[in-house]
C-alpha cells in the first residue's frame, strides 16, 4: 500500500459515499469534518483500497495527527482493517477511534494497543429562553466589549490568540492562516457567529467561535472553538471573566438556529468538564486514539 497525495473528484465523491455507508451502519461518522473538508485541497494523504471501481476502505493522514480510516460495511473482517491499521500505525504511530465502537475495541485489545488520549462530545437542548438567561448572568469586565469578526481584519489578532490559548493542544494550536481561510470557505462559515472580546483599544483578548451543522437532518449548533489569550492584559492585568460572556454571546447566537447545542472536550480537562456538566452538557459520544504498547 502506497500513499497518495491528492483526489481527483471521482475519489472525492467515492470517499464521501464510503463515509456516508459507514455513517449508516454505525451511528457515527469514522472521518473528521476536517478531513472531509480537504478532500481534494492537496493537503492530506491517503491510501485507497479497491475492489474494480469500488472503494472499500481508506486511511488519511494529516500532518502528524493520528491516522483515520474506515472499511465498508460490506467488507469487514477480510483482514483489510488490520492491513489498514498496520499501515497507519507505520505512518504516524496512533489512529483515530471514532464512537469508541465495540469492534475498534475489540482490534485494539487484539493488537496490543493502548487508549492514550479520549475526545469528549457533549450536548444539551438549546432554547432562546436558556441562552438568555446565560447572558444576563454573565457579566463583561470593565473596559472590555463584544463584537464579531471581520474577515480581511481580524485574522492575525485571532491566530495570535489562539495559538497562545492552545499551545498544549495538538490539532487547535497550530492552526495557521492557510488552514483559517480553509475554514472561512466552508459554507457554514458565519462571522455573525464569531465573538471576540476587545479593549478599548480593539486589542482581541478572547473570542467564541461557533459552527452550525446543515448536513444532518436538523440544523445542530456547535461551540466550536472558546478561548481567552493567556498573554493578555486588561488594566495591567490578566483578563479575567471573560470566558461566560464569551460562550453566553455564542449560545444566544445559535439558539437562534438550533435546538441542540454540542461542543467537544478533551476527556483529562476536569476544569472544563465540570463547567460543561454545571451547564447541562452531558456525554454524547467518545473519540479515542490508540497507540502501540511501548
Amino acid at each position: 500500500m502506497s500513499w497518495i497525495g491528492r483526489l481527483d473528484e471521482r475519489g472525492v465523491a467515492a470517499v464521501l459515499d464510503l463515509n456516508a455507508r459507514a455513517l449508516a451502519a454505525d451511528g457515527v461518522a469514522p472521518l473528521s469534518g476536517h478531513i472531509l473538508e480537504a478532500l481534494g485541497t492537496g493537503h492530506d494523504e491517503y491510501i485507497l483500497a479497491s475492489l474494480g471501481s469500488e472503494l472499500i476502505g481508506i486511511a488519511v493522514s494529516h500532518q502528524d495527527d493520528p491516522v483515520e480510516l474506515v472499511v465498508t460495511p460490506l467488507h469487514r473482517h477480510e483482514g483489510l482493517g488490520t492491513e489498514l491499521l498496520h499501515t497507519a500505525l507505520d505512518r504516524s504511530g496512533a489512529v483515530w477511534a471514532h464512537g469508541d465502537l465495540l469492534s475498534a475495541r475489540r482490534l485494539a485489545a487484539k493488537r496490543g494497543l493502548v487508549r492514550t488520549r479520549e475526545l469528549l462530545q457533549m450536548r444539551r437542548a438549546l432554547t432562546a429562553d436558556w441562552a438568555a438567561q446565560q447572558v444576563a448572568a454573565a457579566q463583561l469586565p470593565d473596559g472590555v466589549r463584544l463584537r464579531t469578526f471581520e474577515p480581511g481584519r481580524d485574522e492575525e489578532q485571532f491566530l495570535g490568540v489562539n495559538a497562545r490559548a492552545f499551545d498544549w493542544h495538538p490539532e487547535q494550536g497550530r492552526l495557521d492562516l492557510a488552514g483559517l481561510r480553509v475554514e472561512m470557505s466552508q459554507d457554514w462559515f458565519d462571522p455573525a457567529g464569531f465573538f471576540l472580546a476587545v479593549d478599548a483599544d480593539d486589542t482581541v483578548l478572547g473570542f467564541h467561535w461557533t459552527k452550525v451543522h446543515l448536513d444532518g437532518p436538523e440544523p445542530l449548533g456547535e461551540v466550536y472553538v472558546l478561548g481567552v489569550d493567556p498573554a493578555g492584559s486588561l488594566n495591567g492585568a490578566p483578563p479575567r471573566g471573560l470566558g461566560a460572556p464569551l460562550t453566553a454571546a455564542g449560545l444566544a447566537y445559535l439558539a437562534d438556529r438550533s435546538a441542540t447545542v454540542l461542543l467537544y472536550v478533551e476527556g483529562d480537562n476536569v476544569k472544563a468538564l465540570k463547567l460543561y456538566r454545571r451547564l447541562g452538557f452531558e456525554t454524547f459520544s467518545t473519540d479515542v486514539v490508540y497507540r502501540r504498547r511501548v
